[in-house]
């Protein structure tokens, strides 16, 4: 298994991105997948959780209405597509599928 995030950088607070992950080695569409975040200092969190067909979708409190997850399930990519981006967000963005990690992409929010 592998799950490979992009797409994360350095933006202002207000700004957007949009997190991939490449995912191989499974088979893809059957299951759920999600993404977390770990600040520094801080315990590693859930931030959404996308079901098989992506009619299922749930967020952390902190990113509803701002943050969109989606997957396309011909590419095997999930997606984390981020907005209005707060200093706050600054973090390392993990893909995660039942026992396995990415190896993480960094985004930082700043002025």
């Amino acid at each position: 298994v592998q799950l490979v995030e992009s797409g994360g950088g350095f933006v202002q607070p207000g700004g957007s991105l949009r997190l991939s992950c490449a995912a191989s080695g499974f088979t893809f569409s059957r299951y759920a997948m999600s993404w977390y975040r770990q600040a520094p200092g801080k315990e590693r969190e859930l931030v959404a959780t996308i079901g098989t067909t992506g009619i299922y979708t749930n967020y952390a409190n902190s990113v509803k209405g701002r943050f969109t997850i989606s997957r396309d399930n011909g590419k095997n990519t999930v997606y984390l597509q981020m907005n209005s981006l707060k200093p706050e967000d600054t973090a390392v963005y993990y893909c995660f599928y039942r026992d396995y990690w990415g190896q993480g992409t960094q985004v930082t929010v700043s002025s």
